[in-house]
């Protein structure tokens, strides 16, 4: 199986770090190094890397000045515990980007907000969503 390593520059691996882990209910760790760190399913799958913007010279991660961060970019997780992150993350944010509600296409229920550094992450339940009793 070949997978994507998703990696984004912040202004601070540590503190996007520890947002990321709070948002998918993960214990909090600390980076691997000051510059880089990985949001890992507990599989050890690679859900999405943190890098230091200048950091190692990456042409595309040099400068958030040279360009609108996370334009044209959404972080989009599926998930399977759709619920208890949305109740983390109200914590995280004082407004949802996208309140929650059923995306048409995908029949899921889902909600975006922006993380730290701007960036525009959605949150999609892996099911379809739950009908309330009585329906």
């Amino acid at each position: 199986m070949r997978r994507t390593w998703t990696i984004i520059g912040v202004r601070d691996v540590a503190a996007s770090l520890t947002w990321y882990q709070w948002l998918f209910g993960q214990p909090e760790t600390a980076p691997e190094h000051d510059h880089f760190a990985q949001i890992l399913d507990e599989d050890g799958t690679v859900l999405l890397s943190l890098h230091s913007w200048g950091a190692h010279e990456h042409p595309t991660l040099m400068d958030p000045r040279q360009a609108v961060v996370g334009n044209g970019l959404i972080l989009f997780f599926r998930v399977d515990d759709y619920e208890d992150i949305l109740t983390r993350a109200r914590t995280l944010v004082e407004r949802f980007a996208e309140e929650p509600h059923v995306n048409p296409n995908t029949r899921t229920s889902e909600f975006s907000l922006r993380d730290p550094d701007g960036y525009y992450v959605t949150i999609s339940a892996l099911g379809l969503p739950r009908r309330p009793s009585g329906v």
